[in-house]
């Protein structure tokens, strides 16, 4: 190319002929919104677990603050059943697992992996739900309810929150699901596909650090 030539070219926003090209500075427009967007969310999602965590810190403040205080009632080792507890600690890590499964299929646009990964998620996440209010009627019905001491309130307040997170994932579950099937794989969506599969994996680890310091340090296993 001569120099004359270079000086000409209008694809070169240094040459002297160059004309701007209305269609690319629309879609550099578009995709800096698209960008935007991406980080907006995430932020605010970041902001949200974040939050989470520091509020279910402060139950596992007070649940050790109050472990002791039974007012003679029983304590956790007499009441405690660390099979049901493996049981729950079982299914929402294989609930994980699926939920991974599900994200891959969204990112792949694969119906088959997604669809499927998230019938599991649900079924193994209701199921941890299933164990856990029969746990928690068991206890109850025993006359260990929440009122019972200090150590119970701390116990229900600490485990019933998580179980409520589980209840909502499970209806945003659902919530997602109809969204995927009735406008496919969209940017948005899957924005808030990864959002759920952010929240999920936290209540996981949440779930955790509830099975160790509630089920096992407490009973002394």
């Amino acid at each position: 190319m001569t120099s004359f030539e270079a000086a000409a070219d209008r694809s070169n926003p240094n040459s002297f002929g160059f004309a701007p090209n209305p269609a690319r500075e629309s879609l550099s427009h578009a995709e800096r919104g698209e960008a935007s967007k991406r980080v907006v969310t995430g932020f605010g999602f970041w902001i949200f677990l974040l939050s989470d965590i520091v509020m279910f810190s402060a139950f596992f403040a007070t649940y050790a603050v109050l472990f002791n205080e039974t007012a003679g009632g029983p304590a956790a080792r007499d009441i405690f059943k660390i099979s049901s507890a493996a049981w729950e600690t079982a299914f929402l890590l294989v609930s994980s697992f699926f939920c991974g499964v599900a994200s891959i299929g969204s990112r792949a646009h694969r119906g088959s992996l997604f669809y499927v990964g998230m019938a599991a998620t649900f079924v193994f996440g209701g199921a941890f739900l299933a164990v856990e209010i029969t746990e928690f009627a068991d206890l109850i019905s025993k006359g260990y309810g929440p009122t019972r001491s200090a150590f119970l309130s701390a116990f229900f307040a600490l485990v019933g929150c998580h179980g409520l997170h589980v209840s909502v994932g499970l209806l945003w579950l659902l919530t997602m699901v109809a969204q995927v099937f009735a406008k496919g794989y969209r940017a948005d969506i899957l924005r808030r596909l990864l959002c759920f599969s952010l929240f999920w994996h936290a209540l996981d680890i949440i779930w955790v650090g509830i099975f160790t310091v509630v089920y096992l340090i407490s009973t002394g296993r």
